[in-house]
């Protein structure tokens, strides 16, 4: 064989390689229109004129009637008359938000009228938890204006009690993850608020542009509201060290950045610095986001920081961040005493510095064990279309495109906002909802992801009927070691499977699993096998050793 003919044929094996390992990765499959899911996301106007109607809205995993099969809760805009133009008076009063039921089949029912929770306010974000304790997950919506708190009945209907709760905030809230800050045993809620949107007022800006950003209105605080135990709320922003009068918050997750056993809050902020509350573990909180490296990007610049991802990436015990902007994005690694910004060493820089970034998600899409990373893109002040982000962690800290490969919608463009996940199917691997800007939101089914073997731990307070929002799920498969905190909001206006999924590549048991309840009691199973979903409930305290 000469040189040349080598050369051709070593290329050769390489491309079929390379082929084969594309077709052993899963793929992600458009199923919204067999799936039922029909509503279209609007913003309430004809054309896309300012930041409000710009802003786009999440989308929601969560299981409301106790079925076991997860539904999806998709916020709306609607007119107004201080946002919207008066050519778009066609959408007065015809929008709303939508309940979808999962039928257990692959397919959805729209029980928004029936279960009661059709808000016709201009919806963001939205986030559920049983914040009475009573078996069944309650519904927060965030608007801009009043947000709206719906009581779980328990028989398949909602009751509006916003204003007898305290949570009827009337700013621009955006995102409200739930947990018990102050470790009395029920939910607290933290409320994500934007900026002071000035119906339109200001028109100093480049024309080029569409309209002026964030920076050209004032800021608002975020509020952190203390459960009372009674059904209503009382906002402890001050008291307990979190207020900050002039944040731009996008979105806002709780998780333990620095393994103390005590939830902490990181909040992107939109065009200025994100801040990190270091939970003191006395009801109050120390901001550190400067001293920690989470304030800014690498290059010492406010971006435009949307939703936070938040996991162990690197698989070293510690939970890192993602965060997606309008540049590169932000890919800050926990190295115990301080942060450090990989995006560019680790290959995200070079594919997502094309985009304007929005949805963030990590999660493990092949179950190999690695945390990999989906980014929904689009442009912030038109409706011009980029395509989304797919990169696969391949275990040695470096990240691979593997969208082109990963199914027809990748090959699309879209004008993304929000983003999220879940098993909605309950096959054992982790799908996709994506929340496009003025369309109908994107159902992508996951083949191929439960080819390797996994675990969800589904875990639950004394009783078996209430979610342990807050506890740390540790999971051991030989060297292998993956910690996720049960905060099921995370990313942009969103909320993901409250379960917590591990992939574990071919391993056919996990040696360990062990919780960390957020009372601070744990349990641990040993020699779990793997593809199940394992219900774990903490024991009552009379039967603890």
């Amino acid at each position: 064989m000469s040189v040349s003919q080598y050369v051709r044929v070593s290329i050769l094996v390489l491309c079929l390689l390379s082929i084969a390992a594309a077709q052993e990765l899963p793929t992600f499959v458009d199923v919204t229109q067999q799936a039922g899911i029909q509503v279209k996301h609007s913003y309430g106007d004809l054309d896309l004129s300012n930041i409000v109607e710009g802003t786009g809205s999440g989308a929601m995993f969560f299981d409301y009637d106790n079925d076991g099969w997860l539904d999806i809760y998709l916020p709306n805009g609607c007119w107004l008359r201080d946002v919207s133009d008066n050519r778009g008076r066609q959408f007065r009063g015809k929008l709303a938000n939508t309940l979808y039921r999962n039928k257990g089949d692959g397919t959805f029912v729209d029980v928004t009228k029936k279960a009661r929770v059709g808000d016709k306010g201009f919806g963001f974000g939205c986030s559920a938890a049983d914040y009475d304790a009573d078996g069944d997950l309650d519904l927060y919506v965030l608007n801009y204006g009043a947000n709206v708190l719906y009581r779980n009945n328990g028989d398949g209907t909602f009751t509006d009690v916003s204003k007898a709760s305290g949570l009827a905030d009337t700013r621009w809230s955006l995102s409200a993850p739930w947990f018990d800050y102050d470790g009395d045993g029920d939910l607290d809620v933290y409320v994500a608020n934007y900026l002071e949107y000035d119906s339109g007022k200001f028109r100093s800006f480049y024309a080029a542009a569409g309209y002026p950003g964030p920076l050209s209105y004032s800021g608002q605080p975020d509020a952190l509201y203390r459960n009372n135990g009674d059904g209503t709320f009382t906002d402890v922003t001050k008291e307990a060290g979190v207020f900050q009068p002039n944040g731009r918050a996008m979105s806002a997750t709780v998780t333990d950045l620095n393994n103390d056993g005590l939830l902490d809050i990181y909040i992107p902020n939109d065009g200025m610095e994100n801040y990190y509350f270091r939970n003191e573990g006395k009801g109050t909180f120390a901001n550190e986001g400067l001293e920690m490296g989470l304030a800014f990007g690498e290059g010492g610049q406010g971006v435009s920081s949307m939703g936070p991802a938040v996991g162990d990436v690197d698989r070293d015990g510690w939970i890192d961040i993602y965060v997606p902007d309008m540049g590169y994005g932000c890919l800050l690694m926990n190295r115990e005493d301080y942060f450090e910004d990989r995006t560019a060493q680790t290959n995200l820089a070079v594919v997502c510095g094309q985009y304007t970034g929005w949805g963030g998600i990590l999660f493990d899409y092949d179950a190999d064990g690695y945390l990999d990373v989906f980014v929904g893109n689009g442009n912030a002040h038109h409706e011009y279309t980029e395509e989304d982000v797919l990169m696969r962690n391949d275990g040695t800290g470096k990240f691979v495109d593997v969208a082109i490969d990963s199914g027809p919608y990748f090959r699309e463009k879209y004008v993304g906002r929000g983003a999220t996940y879940g098993d909605y199917d309950n096959d054992g691997d982790v799908d996709l909802l994506i929340v496009n800007l003025n369309a109908i939101p994107r159902l992508l089914r996951n083949d191929g992801g439960n080819k390797n073997r996994w675990l969800m731990v589904d875990a639950r307070l004394p009783g078996g009927k209430v979610h342990a929002t807050g506890a740390r799920v540790t999971v051991k498969t030989g060297s292998l070691v993956q910690v996720q905190d049960a905060i099921p909001v995370r990313g942009y206006l969103s909320q993901a499977d409250p379960r917590c999924h591990f992939g574990l590549g071919k391993s056919a048991q996990v040696d360990r699993v062990e919780i960390r309840w957020p009372d601070g009691a744990t349990t641990a199973l040993t020699d779990v096998p793997s593809n199940q979903v394992l219900k774990v409930v903490q024991p009552s305290k009379s039967k603890e050793s």
